[in-house]
């Protein structure tokens, strides 16, 4: 069954009288080039388990069965079970678990599913929840080996720039917290239907599993981060004082430690540049 078939893909919505939903963010992919290229960038091979999220009519769904060991998909909308079940008749090595990628566990899903496998995660997520699912598959500290995702453009951008540019934010400190991310290829709008209005890009974190602080010191550095990203425009010194409890002075005095100017604002600094001023802060 060709699902990047236009003709194909709007005989079968019809058949199951599906309609797009703009709240879920439904776009499917109609470029037969693009799942394939997904699916071999994303780990999706033998030896390996791959959690998608969100499956469509399952066109990249497929492209991870033929090539991965065991594919476990979470998809919200009970609509397109029933699709599903046609599209993938000939896998017996996928399994569908209709439940918001927000709310289940995915820890569960992993160990579960793919027992003595190596894991990797592929999707073609919703631009309305982009980075919380990034974030939360990368805060879950799941057992994957990277995270594969088709994202809008523009915010593939800011997720691969460098931190301490004025492109990056918070999302993109956390993702270089977390592991080493890259761009792999764009996806014109054309490739959708219903086409959006903006253009994609598919970008690859690959993670890193060793901690860079504990716990504690982990916490403290993403409220930093979040604060201080929240009003990146002013000075640390001004942006956190408040928000962390912290006289001004001690702010002060933890930047010069760092070898950092009074007048530095969080977006201008780099990794490192941000775990020691956290470290810093944190001390006082």
């Amino acid at each position: 069954m060709n699902l990047t078939n236009i003709g194909t893909v709007k005989d079968i919505l019809s058949r199951h009288g599906f309609s797009f939903s703009k709240g879920l963010g439904q776009n499917f992919i109609i470029n037969p080039d693009i799942c394939p290229r997904i699916a071999e960038n994303g780990n999706a091979k033998e030896g390996y388990g791959v959690l998608e999220i969100g499956t469509g009519i399952g066109v990249l769904t497929a492209e991870l069965a033929k090539r991965a060991d065991k594919v476990a998909a979470v998809e919200i909308d009970t609509r397109l079970l029933p699709i599903l079940d046609e599209t993938l008749e000939e896998f017996d090595n996928v399994k569908i678990f209709n439940e918001d990628v927000m709310k289940c566990d995915l820890n569960k899903i992993i160990k579960e599913e793919f027992n003595g496998l190596r894991a990797a995660v592929c999707a073609n997520l919703p631009y309305y929840i982009t980075s919380p699912v990034i974030m939360l598959l990368l805060e879950s500290r799941l057992p994957i080996d990277s995270i594969t995702v088709m994202v809008q453009k523009e915010a593939a951008q800011r997720l691969c720039a460098k931190v301490g540019s004025r492109e990056s934010g918070a999302i993109t400190v956390g993702i270089n917290y977390y592991g080493t991310v890259k761009s792999l290829f764009n996806v014109s709008r054309g490739s959708f239907m219903p086409a959006p209005n903006v253009d994609s890009a598919v970008i690859r974190i690959d993670i890193n599993h060793d901690r860079l602080l504990d716990e504690e010191e982990e916490k403290f550095f993403f409220k930093m981060v979040k604060y201080g990203f929240s009003q990146r425009r002013k000075t640390i010194a001004n942006a956190l004082s408040s928000q962390l409890g912290l006289k001004k002075d001690d702010i002060y005095s933890a930047l010069t430690s760092c070898g950092l100017p009074e007048a530095a604002r969080i977006e201008q600094l780099d990794m490192q540049q941000l775990i020691s001023l956290s470290r810093m802060l944190m001390n006082r």
